[in-house]
């Protein structure tokens, strides 16, 4: 059980062409673009989110590095949460784009490790989560000011830090989700915040006890995070009807198509994912106030909160009561539910940001 009153609530910027009025239906107004998403977490922050997720893709969307730079010098009090594909960047080099970018950020920098296939390649998960624990440790030493003598499989290197350093002088913190056994030991081991998908109260409550045994036998305490996404009405009665529309113009084998452009597509969390919607009553819930309708047309999170402002408020405690402390939500079109959340959510929550 959760011991903190507060919670760390997030948004999510859609870097990777994820914004819809209605899913699996393209609108141009809601591509992907620097003006797009800059206007997503400007609304976020004038919110009052504490946090926003910058998510990594390749072949939709924009490049999430690049537009956190740019951003952090247009946002005043919001933290970037920036997704990092490991293997993507040299090492040494992603240190210093992380220090540079928590420099014009003025400290307000998280980073999301994300562990998935490089673009065009195809390798053996336990190879692919050896190649994200080299990263993880060389990054860490590097933004904490350490030399670095490592010689592993992936990583060969003897180098100094960069001079550039961030703001407190040490590693931004790690935010990492994934479900197969490799995923969860290198969470264990080097992790701050262990994020995990929508799943019924449950099934979260038993993943996290996992994690806290894992971790607890190599000497750390993790903190835990939520990705959902969220629809939340005046009413119970526009909220679901809200939902059925947001699905009422997609088409099953373009959801289908959709699904599979995700680099981490075949993923445990993934099946999972697709468990939890199969095993769903006619409507669609796993249990009250969990939609999972959502996933017909997402890889990864695939369901949503739903429900009037008093129930998702009762959803998220729920949730924080047996240990979620942060909670990175999105919806549709992400612009006007993130105003929808802030005004009839947010001020229910007392909420700041974790790190």
């Amino acid at each position: 059980m959760s011991t903190h009153d507060s919670l760390e609530i997030s948004w999510f910027a859609a870097l990777c062409d994820d914004d819809y009025e209605f899913l699996g239906v393209p609108d141009p107004s809601l591509q992907s673009s620097w003006e797009h998403c800059k206007k997503i977490v400007l609304k976020a922050e004038e919110q009052g989110f504490d946090n926003i997720l910058l998510p990594s893709g390749y072949q939709l969307g924009i490049d999430g590095t690049s537009f956190a730079a740019a951003i952090a010098s247009q946002t005043k009090k919001i933290r970037l949460l920036l997704a990092v594909r490991t293997g993507e960047v040299w090492a040494p080099q992603l240190a210093r784009q992380i220090a540079s970018i928590d420099q014009i950020a003025d400290g307000r920098l998280d980073i999301n490790i994300i562990s998935s296939d490089l673009p065009g390649e195809k390798i053996d998960s336990k190879e692919r989560y050896e190649r994200t624990t080299e990263y993880m440790q060389v990054l860490r030493q590097l933004l904490d000011g350490q030399d670095i003598d490592h010689q592993g499989d992936f990583i060969k290197l003897q180098i100094s830090p960069p001079r550039i350093r961030t703001v407190s002088g040490s590693c931004p913190a790690y935010y990492f989700g994934g479900f197969s056994e490799n995923a969860k030991e290198v969470a264990a081991a080097e992790a701050d915040v262990f994020l995990t998908w929508p799943d019924t109260v449950t099934e979260v409550e038993k993943t996290i006890k996992e994690m806290t045994d894992r971790s607890a036998k190599k000497g750390r305490t993790l903190k835990y995070g939520l990705r959902s996404h969220v629809i939340v009405r005046e009413t119970e009665e526009e909220a679901r009807k809200a939902a059925v529309q947001l699905v009422s113009k997609l088409d099953d084998g373009v959801g289908a198509e959709i699904r599979s452009r995700s680099l981490d597509a075949s993923s445990v969390g993934v099946s999972r994912q697709i468990e939890l919607r199969q095993s769903s009553d006619q409507d669609g819930f796993a249990e009250e106030g969990l939609w999972t309708g959502i996933g017909r047309a997402r890889s990864g999170a695939g369901a949503a909160i739903v429900g009037d402002p008093d129930q998702v408020v009762r959803k998220i405690r729920e949730y924080q009561q047996i240990g979620i402390e942060a909670f990175i939500f999105s919806g549709y079109p992400h612009i006007e539910e993130c105003e929808k959340f802030g005004q009839l959510v947010l001020p229910h929550l007392t909420h700041h940001s974790l790190t």
